[in-house]
């Protein structure tokens, strides 16, 4: 019923709101300690909100930037848990200033992008060096920029492709499936627990046809398609 999956969804936000507040106090404590305190709290989040993660495929070690598509907060609370990476993430700046959430954002040491700023592309391309280079962080970005409503994957935006090719990296798609179940922000539900992470065959893009970055959004929503059509066959 309705009401219980909207009970689900406020317990879950309570979890989120909590172990984010927990988060920030452990990153000004311990600032060198960004990639424990991130891992392990994203771990307590999952099992707090019952959510079973299964994963397909293996982290690349070679890679240096990971494309995720993208329903909502629980993709970067699954792959924080999943990879102990310290992770950096590329957001718009708009999450920056989200009370609590911004605070965790600048906290991490995370990406902010304002893509009203013609001189963004500029700051981003300045703040990826710094992150392979000097940090040695390698960088997450969802390339559709926003969330998807259902699950169909939305046009890629060309920035995480100009990244990609300015730097000649390596970079592994990851596709999630499920976590708008666990927590569904559109309609305020969370309907189940159960997650799956197909870590995909690395890109090195030095190597690549031109087209990679489209064939990729092909696969992606390949992945995405063939997963809900085995998940509606063996119910």
């Amino acid at each position: 019923m309705k009401i219980f999956a909207r009970i689900r969804f406020l317990y879950s936000a309570l979890v989120i709101s909590t172990v984010v507040s927990i988060m920030i106090v452990l990153l000004t404590l311990f600032p060198k300690r960004k990639a424990q305190i991130l891992h392990f709290w994203n771990k307590v989040m999952l099992a707090l909100m019952g959510a079973h993660v299964e994963v397909v495929g293996k982290p690349d070690e070679r890679a240096q930037l990971y494309m995720i598509n993208h329903q909502g907060i629980v993709d970067i609370i699954t792959l924080e848990a999943l990879l102990d990476k310290n992770l950096r993430w590329i957001a718009k700046k708009e999450l920056f200033e989200v009370p609590w959430f911004g605070k965790l954002l600048s906290g991490a040491e995370m990406i902010s992008v304002d893509r009203e700023d013609r001189r963004g592309l500029i700051k981003l391309v300045r703040d990826v060096k710094e992150s392979l280079e000097v940090m040695h962080r390698p960088v997450a970005i969802f390339p559709e920029g926003t969330r998807s409503k259902d699950q169909k994957l939305l046009p890629f935006k060309e920035g995480a492709k100009f990244i990609a090719e300015r730097f000649g990296l390596v970079v592994q798609p990851v596709v999630i499936v499920g976590s708008k179940s666990v927590v569904n922000e559109h309609e305020k539900i969370s309907t189940g627990g159960d997650l799956k992470v197909i870590f995909l065959p690395s890109i090195d893009v030095k190597e690549a046809p031109k087209d990679w970055y489209e064939k990729l959004h092909e696969t992606m929503q390949r992945t995405i398609d063939n997963e809900l059509e085995h998940h509606a066959i063996s119910r």
